[in-house]
């Protein structure tokens, strides 16, 4: 009997180590809020043979990463869609989506077929969307009530109040502030540097209205809800939860239209989990989950019911923020051509260095 209990003892020990040990971990980059913990929980509830490790990054660092190590290192990314397809021609870091294994049903058509578009290469899909939004303008209307676009960012009338993040969403909103169409001089390499030189130059001037640069949406917010800061470029999502905080605190799309994003899912080339990473998308992209991950993100998931899918009082801030004209204005981001942001990148260093 003894030496029966010590053999099935033994067997059970055995059989929690090889569990152990066959767990697999779904190893995902994504965005900061992208990942709540709630919602990791109740996925690893659900499979709990698979552990999620996450990494927060950004567009220029989920390249970067996948450049450095031939796509490995990751089985899941969120890199926003315009920054995808010349990644891929340049570097190969992503594979082919099986669509079969995801339920694309309960995505909102349009942006499918927009991200389907815009990541298509030989016949093949890299990606599908997840959340979406826009970059604009934040203000404080209590004291800044005439904002109206991205030219307001410099308006000495706000000198030491204002505040923007160097990277190129704000070349990208003074280009169209300018009266300029960035977007349409892709194909066009002499005519874009012509617009970026007239940007940085544009912004070089605007340093003295500037109170700072923001890195952040947590470092937004605080100058935001201290008033150190009244007006200042933003992703809505921001301004959203900031609107639950002070209603006087709203986004207000540019007159030349809000700059739109959609932030994807895509699988990296040496990812070792497709099957985690498939049971993920379909896991979050869920209604009950979806309000989980809105009420971190502050955007809007892909789906045809994402605005209703938003807490209270998120929801209520899209409302005060966009009518249907707004809408239809969107500038949606587009394919980004190689060396475009080698371009932007040394525009942004002069912008930087200037005194």
């Amino acid at each position: 009997m003894k030496a029966s209990l010590k053999l099935l003892l033994a067997g059970t020990a055995l059989s929690l180590v090889a569990g152990t040990v066959s767990a697999e971990t779904l190893r995902l980059m994504t965005w900061g809020s992208y990942a709540p913990e709630e919602l990791i929980n109740k996925f690893e509830e659900e499979y709990p043979d698979i552990v999620v490790e996450v990494t927060f990054s950004n567009n220029e660092e989920m390249i970067a990463k996948l450049r450095a190590t031939g796509g490995s290192g990751y089985d899941l990314a969120q890199p926003s869609h315009d920054r995808i397809f010349s990644a891929q021609q340049e570097y190969n870091i992503y594979k082919p989506l099986d669509l079969s294994q995801i339920d694309t049903s309960v995505m909102s058509e349009n942006l499918l077929e927009g991200v389907k578009a815009n990541t298509t290469i030989d016949g093949e899909v890299y990606a599908v969307p997840h959340q979406w939004g826009t970059s604009g303008i934040m203000t404080n209307k209590s004291v800044a009530p005439d904002v109206t676009g991205w030219n307001d960012l410099c308006d000495p009338a706000y000198e030491g109040k204002t505040s923007m993040r160097l990277r190129r969403t704000i070349l990208l909103g003074t280009a169209f502030g300018m009266g300029m169409d960035p977007f349409a001089l892709y194909d066009d390499p002499e005519a874009y540097q012509d617009m970026l030189d007239q940007v940085t130059e544009k912004l070089i001037d605007c340093k003295s209205v500037i109170k700072t640069y923001w890195t952040g949406g947590d470092d937004l917010a605080a100058l935001m809800l201290s008033g150190e800061v009244v007006v200042s470029e933003t992703w809505d999502s921001t301004a959203y939860k900031l609107f639950g905080e002070n209603p006087d605190i709203v986004f207000v799309p540019p007159e030349t239209g809000a700059l739109a994003w959609i932030d994807t899912f895509a699988i990296p080339r040496g990812g070792e989990a497709d099957d985690a990473a498939y049971k993920w998308i379909n896991f979050v992209m869920r209604p009950e989950n979806v309000e989980i991950m809105s009420a971190s993100t502050g955007a809007i998931a892909a789906v045809p019911n994402g605005i209703e899918l938003l807490p209270e009082d998120k929801r209520a801030a899209v409302q005060a923020a966009f009518d249907d004209t707004d809408l239809e204005n969107l500038k949606f981001f587009a394919n980004i051509p190689a060396g475009i942001e080698d371009m932007e990148g040394l525009a942004l260093e002069r912008i930087q260095a200037a005194q």
